[in-house]
């Protein structure tokens, strides 16, 4: 939804009198879908019974209310017993109840009142009737090809104008030559009207406004209209030279420059022979037997590197995430016993309800005086109806999964208010709830998985400046003629790794395959900052291509686009991996790589000829995630071959 606007009204009897029936009201939305933009004027319910609504929130496609049954009303009785799961069933009570909406032109109700509703796409768009400024309220008719006209729109709250400028950017409108009150549609290539639209106020503006959607939707339309939108823009109207495409863009966004010579603070990353890269190998997941062997009488997990060191080289199987991924995201402390965890759980239950009473107690007039919960509301619930919605779990209109999703990052926004909600977010959340299936736990696992994310998505962006940075210098150390190369032609500032960074990989890869990444990622091993390796393994996976065919500026950009979901997870681990290795056996490693990657120069050189390590023992050392790993280690190509693991660890790991 790129527009919505309430209090725009249909004047059925419109000319004939004044009566208040003849006045209906409704909402007027400008939705962006996959492949059409469409206007959408839908009446509002005439009626609400607020007796059983105990919060009651409009979405943004009007699915679901929140509601309390009569039932469940009734349920909380003086013998209920006093606990905190029964204090807050107020709270969490939640049941689904269609909205009534018609499709048709007209329908009648029970009362006798008609509501009318109407959806068009633009491509069937004519031309837009205003009325003159002065003239009372604010209307305009939208006149369809083969001369369909709608009813008359009148904006009893604000104007038409916003409407107009957000049509503006899907399609060319012009003042009738006749009629001054006419604006007619030119034809127009959509993707080519989106491209400068781009570029119509500062990136940087957009993105801290919105750095989800400007990134998911703006850099993925990626096509050679970029260019032309680029010199377009300038203001000379001449053709811009390629060498000042970079420019152009670094201008608009301030500290996203990457240079090794000019950034302050770096040293400059002479070209180092790292060697070749060893071959890696996985191994299965971790089973239920092998998690629970890691465990004493009292729930305690007994050996925290081994069982980090084993989800690093093969993952969970999906049976354990539920009870694994507390640990790893930090919500329950790996020396805690099955009884803490239990306590904590309690706590953290109570924390969560009061927190989310915060916000479910407000009511509407409370709401109407507080813009930024508004805001907040409002964004949470335009994602909440766009994330994942091809998964069972988030998938058809009554689903309970939405809910949860939607009162989370709600709840959220009560505990961390300075931040709020800023899209995106729910894509982090998603697959945390798909696999805690439970409120509570979803919650505070996300908590300590926004404490990880939490600079990405800071106004100043600094989290993401960094990355990129630090990303430019494992890319130059890794392959300098490779980055040579993106320079000349104006990619040396890894824009196009922006998307990656923002969500960790969330659109890249399948939904089953990032609960893998992010797990293996969790375990912090084999050091500080191991997603920038993936981004290195991706980037030197697809160099070939890029170089042989001599990618441009918006060539490489549509070509990283367009990895998404065809990216193999387990290849991708696996060359991470050999990347880190690669580098942490390095004996000239430079002081800024070593930094990046948590290590120390003086423990990162094993001998490999007499296979001693005087490291083993440190986590960051690749070597200690063979130690004690006795599971047959799976290849990334799915197949095993004992006699080569063998021959494999035995290179890797001290005799």
């Amino acid at each position: 939804v790129v527009y919505e606007q309430e209090g725009v009204f249909i004047h059925s009897s419109c000319g004939k009198n004044d009566d208040q029936d003849s006045l209906i009201a409704g909402i007027l939305r400008v939705i962006e879908k996959e492949n059409e933009v469409v206007v959408d004027w839908r009446p509002l319910d005439e009626t609400l019974d607020t007796s059983n609504i105990f919060c009651a929130g409009k979405d943004s496609s009007s699915v679901v209310e929140w509601t309390q049954t009569p039932k469940e009303k009734c349920s909380r009785g003086a013998d209920r017993p006093s606990s905190y799961e029964a204090e807050w069933d107020m709270v969490t009570t939640v049941s689904f109840k269609k909205k009534p909406h018609s499709n048709g032109d007209a329908t009648t109700h029970a009362n006798g009142e008609s509501k009318w509703s109407f959806l068009f796409s633009l491509t069937d768009l004519k031309s837009i009737k205003q009325n003159k400024e002065g003239m009372g309220w604010s209307y305009l008719v939208f006149c369809l090809k083969d001369d369909v006209k709608l009813p008359a729109l009148h904006f009893h709250h604000g104007d038409s104008k916003p409407l107009i400028k957000c049509l503006e950017k899907h399609v060319a409108l012009n003042e009738s030559p006749h009629d001054e009150r006419v604006l007619l549609v030119k034809p127009q290539k959509s993707l080519s009207q989106s491209f400068e639209n781009l570029f119509d106020e500062p990136l940087l503006q957009k993105w801290k406004k919105d750095p989800y959607i400007v990134t998911m939707g703006k850099f993925s339309k990626v096509t050679n209209y970029i260019v032309g939108s680029l010199r377009s823009s300038d203001p000379s109207n001449q053709r811009r030279p390629p060498s000042e495409m970079a420019d152009f863009l670094n201008d608009t966004i301030p500290g996203l420059k990457i240079n090794q010579q000019e950034e302050p603070g770096f040293e400059v990353i002479t070209r180092i022979d790292l060697g070749k890269q060893p071959e890696v190998s996985r191994r299965e997941p971790v089973s239920a037997e092998e998690w629970a062997k890691n465990m004493d009488s009292e729930g305690r997990i007994l050996d925290v590197d081994y069982i980090k060191r084993l989800i690093f080289k093969g993952g969970l199987c999906h049976t354990l995430r539920k009870e694994a991924w507390k640990f790893l995201l930090g919500y329950f402390p790996w020396n805690s016993t099955k009884e803490e965890r239990a306590n904590l759980q309690k706590r953290k239950t109570d924390e969560y309800f009061r927190m989310k009473l915060q916000w479910k107690s407000v009511s509407e007039e409370q709401e109407k005086r507080n813009s930024r919960l508004r805001d907040y509301r409002s964004l949470i619930e335009k994602d909440v109806n766009r994330t994942d919605r091809t998964n069972k779990f988030y998938e058809g209109e009554d689903n309970p999964g939405l809910i949860l999703l939607h009162d989370i990052l709600m709840t959220y926004c009560m505990y961390d208010f300075d931040l709020g909600y800023v899209q995106g977010m729910s894509d982090l959340l998603s697959p945390v709830l798909y696999v805690m299936e439970n409120e509570v736990d979803a919650f505070w696992c996300f908590v300590s998985y926004m404490d990880q994310m939490h600079q990405n998505f800071e106004e100043q962006m600094q989290g993401m400046k960094t990355q990129l940075i630090q990303l430019s210098h494992l890319l130059r150390l890794l392959d300098s003629g490779f980055c040579s190369y993106l320079e000349s032609q104006d990619s040396g500032y890894l824009y196009f790794c922006f998307r990656w960074l923002l969500i960790r990989f969330k659109r890249e890869f399948s939904f089953q395959d990032i609960l893998r990444l992010w797990e293996v990622m969790w375990t912090e091993l084999p050091c500080q900052n191991f997603h920038l390796l993936l981004c290195c393994a991706i980037l030197e996976s697809e160099k070939q291509q890029i170089m042989d065919k001599h990618y441009g500026f918006n060539e490489i950009l549509k070509h990283i686009n367009e990895l998404s979901m065809k990216i193999d997870v387990e290849y991708i681990l696996c060359k991470a991996e050999a990347i880190s290795m690669q580098m942490m056996n390095c004996k000239e490693l430079p002081q800024t790589v070593s930094e990046i990657l948590g290590i120390e120069n003086s423990s990162v050189t094993p001998d490999s000829d007499t296979g001693e390590d005087e490291s083993a023992a440190e986590l960051s050392c690749p070597t200690s995630l063979y130690q004690s790993i006795p599971a047959p280690a799976v290849a990334a190509n799915g197949t095993r071959d004992g006699a080569q693991q063998a021959a494999e660890t035995q290179s890797l790991a001290p005799a």
